[in-house]
């Protein structure tokens, strides 16, 4: 399936995003599915399960190289990476074959728009007070991995985050949004003690794997856009190098903001529109839309 066709200059327009996005995403971290799916949705026409279903496989692809980096500093902490997935990893598919079994195609464009902008929300906030709410989670925490801490229960700690998996699963796999601030919040609450520099990269594998596995099940559901996917890729790569570089010479804290103060603007939309959106007189049948 392809929603790449003659308009916006045979495909350039969706690469112009993709270089917007990963600008953003190179010089502050912030934005990737948060900017680009509901972009798609908002701004090119895309509808939602078809944005969704590219954006993951984008993301993933994406968001690899940025783990190499972390990889090779031993900056992931595979073990927390591995309790994510025991929860995501199962929550992702059975989200799957609950998104392919939706007879109403509009309710659940409503539902994705829903999910989506309150993730997108969540993410501007927490990029927006990270400082704070980092100072107050971390030291609060009672769940701390390593040393004598009195409050400490690995085993609890564990569990929690395979719980917090299983949420970033499903949220991820209907919204494409959530895999980064949202998981990146949740390990700051459970491991105050790890390095800050371990959660990123630790939090940054797990969103690549996730979003792969959810991206290959909506491929398989035939909600992904290859040409459409294609095009943003040779957007997105060259933005984020080019991201990263300016980064450098520009006040990152207040770039953050700014990209957080646009994230609330584009939830804000993608609520109005979901709030907003009228019936069709005739639903489509998922499986109809998506093909």
């Amino acid at each position: 399936m392809s929603a790449v066709g003659a308009d916006f200059g045979g495909g350039f327009g969706y690469s112009l995003a993709g270089l917007l996005v990963g600008a953003a995403v190179g010089a502050t971290g912030v934005g990737g599915g948060s900017l680009m799916t509901p972009v798609l949705i908002l701004f090119y026409g895309i509808s939602p399960t078809l944005a969704v279903g590219t954006d993951l496989l984008y993301a993933s692809i994406s968001k690899a190289f940025g783990v190499l980096l972390y990889r090779n500093h031993g900056s992931v902490d595979w073990r927390i990476v591995g309790w994510q997935a025991l929860g995501s990893v199962p929550a992702s598919l059975a989200t799957l074959m609950w998104l392919q079994h939706q007879g109403d195609v509009a309710a659940l464009d409503r539902l994705i728009k829903l999910t989506l902008s309150l993730a997108i929300i969540v993410t501007a906030t927490f990029t927006l007070f990270q400082g704070a709410i980092a100072a107050r989670l971390r030291p609060a925490s009672r769940l701390a991995q390593g040393g004598d801490h009195p409050g400490i229960d690995a085993r609890l700690q564990r569990i929690l985050t395979l719980a917090a998996g299983a949420l970033i699963g499903s949220v991820v796999t209907v919204s494409s949004v959530g895999a980064g601030a949202i998981g990146m919040m949740l390990l700051l609450l459970l491991y105050p003690k790890h390095p800050p520099v371990k959660i990123v990269g630790s939090d940054l594998a797990h969103a690549v794997l996730i979003t792969a596995i959810a991206g290959l099940g909506h491929a398989r559901m035939g909600s992904v856009d290859y040409s459409l996917l294609v095009w943003l890729l040779l957007g997105a790569l060259p933005g984020i190098w080019i991201g990263s570089r300016v980064g450098f010479r520009l006040d990152g804290p207040a770039l953050k903001r700014a990209v957080a103060c646009l994230l609330l603007v584009v939830g804000g939309m993608t609520l109005y529109k979901a709030v907003t959106a009228s019936p069709p007189a005739h639903p489509a049948t998922v499986a109809t839309a998506i093909r």
